[in-house]
Parts: C-alpha cells; sequence; structure tokens
C-alpha cells in the first residue's frame, strides 16, 4: 500500500537491459513518492528478489533469458504475490503476452515507446509513475495459476431451463435479455472467469466494456474465445446483437444501443476519461432492453457505470457488483454499490451464476438448481 509520511512505495525493477534498468531508475527516484529497491536481470533473479526484499510494487519486463516475464509472474503471483506492473515493447506489439500477463496477475502495463535506439521513457514518465502508485495501493489476495485462468472449462450450467425463452421474448416485444458488463483495472482475468462460466444456451445477448487499448481487444477476443461455451465477437457497428452471443466493444469506441436495437459504435472522445465508457454501454442498453437489462460491475479504478448503473435499476433492470474481497481494485465496484441500486454483491466465481438465474427469470422460468 502507499506509504505515508517519509516513507516511499519500494519498487523492484526487473529488466534485461542494463540501459532500461537505468531509464528506469532515473524515472522512478525522480518522483518523491518512489524509490527502486532493487534490480533483477531476468525473470529468476525477479522472483528470487520479491521474496528476499518484499518490495511495494514491481515492474516486470517480458522477453528475458532463462526466466521470461510470464514466467516469473506466475511464481510471484503464486508463492510470495506482489502488484506487477508490466513495463515492456511486448505491451505495444505483442498484446496476447501482456494480456497472459494480466491474466496471470500482473496489475496494469506500461508500453516502452519506440523511437529508434533511445527508448525515451521519459515520455511514459507521468503513466508509469501513476500506475506504480495505483498498484501499491493494491492488496494482493489471490494467487495466479495458468491453468486457472488462462484454459479454464466452463463450469457446467446451474440447471436453468431456457426452453421457453423464444416465448418470453415475444411476450417483451420481442426483446431478449441483454447483459452489459463492466470492468477495468484487472478486468481481462475477472471477465474471463465470468465468461467462462456462462452456460451455452444462455438467451442473452451479452456486451463487454473494458478499459482497454484498442490493439487489444481483438486478441481478447480470440482469447475468450478459447474459454467460453457462448460464440464470442469484437461488435461491429450497425449489428443487431443476438441473443447466446458475446460482443466486446473495441478499445478505441464507445458502444451504443440505438432506438432499434442495434449496435452503434462511437469512435468520439473519452468520456468523463474513458474510452470505451461503461456508462454510456449501460444508459442506452437500458432504455432499449428496459426491465430486460442487467448489469455487471467488476473490479476496477474509477467510478465508470456508477451512473449507468442507476439507469439499469430505473428501467426497472438488475444489477451485480464483485465484492472487494476479489476484486483486484474495488473502485467501480464501490461506486455502483455505494449508488444504492445493487442488487447483489458476490464473489468473483458467482457472479456467472447469478447472471443465468436472473436471465432464467427474465424468461419466466426458474432455474431447476442454484449454484
Amino acid at each position: 500500500m502507499i506509504k505515508t509520511g517519509d516513507k516511499k512505495i519500494r519498487v523492484l525493477v526487473v529488466d534485461d537491459s542494463a540501459f532500461m534498468c537505468k531509464v528506469l531508475q532515473e524515472i522512478i527516484n525522480s518522483d518523491p513518492q518512489l524509490e527502486v529497491v532493487g534490480q533483477g536481470r531476468d525473470g529468476r533473479d525477479g522472483v528470487a528478489l520479491a521474496e528476499s526484499l518484499r518490495p511495494d510494487v514491481i515492474t516486470m519486463d517480458i522477453n528475458m533469458p532463462h526466466v521470461d516475464g510470464l514466467q516469473a509472474t506466475e511464481q510471484i503471483m503464486t508463492q510470495h504475490p506482489r502488484p506487477i506492473v508490466i513495463v515492456s515493447s511486448e505491451s505495444r506489439e505483442g498484446a496476447a503476452s501482456t494480456l497472459k500477463a494480466l491474466e496471470l496477475g500482473a496489475i496494469d502495463f506500461v508500453p516502452k515507446p519506440t523511437s529508434g535506439i533511445d527508448l525515451d521513457m521519459k515520455s511514459v514518465r507521468e503513466e508509469l509513475t501513476r500506475k506504480l502508485k495505483l498498484a501499491a495501493k493494491v492488496r494482493v489476495v489471490r494467487t495466479a495459476s495458468r491453468s486457472r485462468t488462462s484454459v479454464a472449462p466452463a463450469p457446467a450450467s446451474g440447471g436453468a431451463d431456457f426452453s421457453g425463452a423464444a416465448a418470453a421474448a415475444a411476450q417483451n416485444g420481442g426483446k431478449v435479455p441483454m447483459v452489459v458488463i463492466a470492468a477495468s483495472t484487472g478486468g481481462p482475468a475477472a471477465v474471463t472467469r465470468v465468461v467462462s462460466g456462462l452456460p451455452k444456451d444462455l438467451p442473452a445477448a451479452v456486451f463487454l466494456v473494458l478499459h482497454m487499448p484498442a490493439a487489444f481487444t481483438k486478441q481478447f477476443t480470440m482469447q475468450l474465445a478459447e474459454v467460453s461455451s457462448l460464440p464470442v465477437k469484437e461488435a461491429e457497428n450497425n449489428e443487431t446483437p443476438l441473443p447466446g452471443t458475446i460482443y466486446l466493444c473495441p478499445g478505441s469506441h464507445h458502444l451504443r444501443l440505438s432506438f432499434g436495437g442495434k449496435i452503434s459504435l462511437d469512435p468520439g472522445p473519452r468520456i468523463e476519461g474513458y474510452r470505451p465508457c461503461a456508462d454510456v454501454a449501460l444508459e442506452s442498453v437500458a432504455a432499449f432492453a428496459r426491465a430486460m437489462t442487467v448489469g455487471a460491475v467488476l473490479t476496477g479504478m474509477g467510478n465508470d457505470a456508477a451512473k449507468g448503473v442507476k439507469m439499469v435499476k430505473a428501467a426497472g433492470g438488475y444489477v451485480l457488483a464483485q465484492d472487494e474481497a476479489t476484486s483486484v481494485i474495488f473502485g467501480m465496484p464501490a461506486e455502483a454499490i455505494q449508488t444504492g441500486v445493487v442488487d447483489e454483491v458476490l464473489p468473483l466465481d458467482s457472479i456467472s451464476g447469478a447472471i443465468e438465474r436472473r436471465v432464467a427469470k427474465l424468461c419466466r422460468l426458474v432455474p431447476v438448481a442454484t449454484r
């Protein structure tokens, strides 16, 4: 956690480049709240120093000899958990590796800029120091496991009978249940868990809105498809959302539903500092689907989704939020809970079941069994 008074946030730098270690050290030590307490030249060093130094936060490169950043992240988060921020060129060029690190428990990432031989890290000084301070606030409460996060099989359905979904949709003007899941810091791993738990016959359109760069959402779509029983795709402009399909909002756009129920992608500027903005998606889906809306707010920093869930509740919809104990950052869920409109506050692994039960109820059916 962030230190007070004259105590500083202790940072361990792990990078196989002596030049990059020097640059990172200069940037970190120039901030009065931060200090570098150790340097590891590969993942093996990083794991050992994480144990011996017990830093408040770690910067981790990905491409390193002996033990790479992914292996080091997994070992640290399994054996001696510490908040980790990925600082790597892979974060710009290799979304798959960075997403894997986030799934394994890394808190956030900062791409190394490329400008010829001189890697001008000073251009990302503000982003790096800000994210290190944010990561240092995280109370690491869960360990990582590659098998648990990246290839987790979808749990069996909770037993809901969706055979009458078509009739229920007909009774609701042809509208089907629509689920909006919002997340930020810690979101990739959390969303992966929720998506892997949704049943293959879920008669709802599911929208995912994460604070994620545009270059990452296409790769994340493919990774979600590997663990999902439902088809997963990036949302496309002017398409009609279908039940039983998961739509990931591209990182370069806001997602709205038109009055006619078609997806509208807006490349406009950030709203309240976010793009995509979860409030925008929640509000427009609620305006269209009304009581057939389910909103779920997962781990993340900030207050995005707080306005949106109020609109969901005002329209007669249902709101879920992840609990503090299982959230990497209990910011977005806490803000949603403080609005007073959240119907259930649940641990992460209970959210997919709650979505399934609510969708079953919206289809005027009662689940045979609950989880």
